[in-house]
């Protein structure tokens, strides 16, 4: 019998053409668990795509769809078409060119989709899993403000500079990293520290490995960490300047 997998999947930005390839290469089956850590879309020209391929591809695997920022703009996009420059220069730009070429029952679907996202979600074995942090020091469900957790920066900065060699039962250990066993995240490229695969400070993981920009789409088996990629997003993409 086959044992089941609990895949954890970073970034996506709209690079369908690396998620179809990076899917592949981990043997991905419907007996495996998939959490995608959010960021659907913003950034390749596959934004309305990507969407479908996530929807049709959620009937026949067990997925879980975490919320990103890029998201939750887009999909404010779709639902009041205001204008936010900023998001345009972020990547939205590319959506909107995909979503104007989509119908309306594409769009409404498509807002579904992204309402029906989660902020966070917790596993059994006292993982959890959001696409960007959280600051509450006492954990996800005290949380004051929902936006965090897809646009928080500082859980990932706090476990980049804290001692390895703090126990964890030290007065000045970071109380909101004792209450999960581990922490998955995404939203902040390790590319920005120079690396391209998955990289784990204390207790935290993060598998945002630059498919924006340079980087590849990433699988991490969450319980034996092995590391799935796909070629760097750009390379599939290659008359495209992505968020670049």
């Amino acid at each position: 019998m086959m044992t089941k997998r609990t895949l954890v999947i970073g970034d996506i930005h709209s690079g369908l053409k690396a998620l179809e390839q990076v899917l592949l290469r981990a043997e991905v089956s419907s007996t495996d668990r998939l959490i995608f850590l959010g960021d659907y879309v913003d950034g390749w020209s596959t934004a309305v795509e990507t969407v479908d391929f996530l929807m049709d591809f959620e009937k026949t695997h067990e997925c879980v769809f975490l919320r990103g920022n890029h998201d939750e703009l887009c999909s404010n996009w779709l639902q009041t078409a205001e204008d936010n420059p900023t998001w345009l220069q972020h990547g939205g730009a590319s959506s909107v060119q995909s979503y104007n070429k989509a119908n309306k029952s594409t769009i409404e679907n498509h807002i579904g989709f992204f309402n029906s996202l989660v902020n966070y979600q917790l596993d059994p074995d006292n993982r959890i899993y959001l696409h960007a942090g959280f600051t509450n020091i006492k954990g996800v469900e005290y949380e004051y403000f929902t936006k965090t957790f897809y646009w928080d920066r500082t859980l990932w900065e706090l476990a980049l500079s804290l001692n390895p060699s703090l126990p964890k039962d030290h007065q000045y250990y970071p109380k909101r990293l004792v209450h999960y066993d581990e922490i998955f995240i995404g939203h902040t490229p390790v590319t920005r520290i120079g690396k391209t695969t998955p990289q784990k400070a204390a207790n935290v993981w993060n598998i945002d490995t630059g498919a924006a920009f340079f980087g590849p789409i990433s699988i991490m088996d969450v319980h034996t960490k092995q590391v799935w990629q796909s070629d760097p997003v750009h390379t599939l993409y290659p008359n495209e300047k992505g968020r670049n």
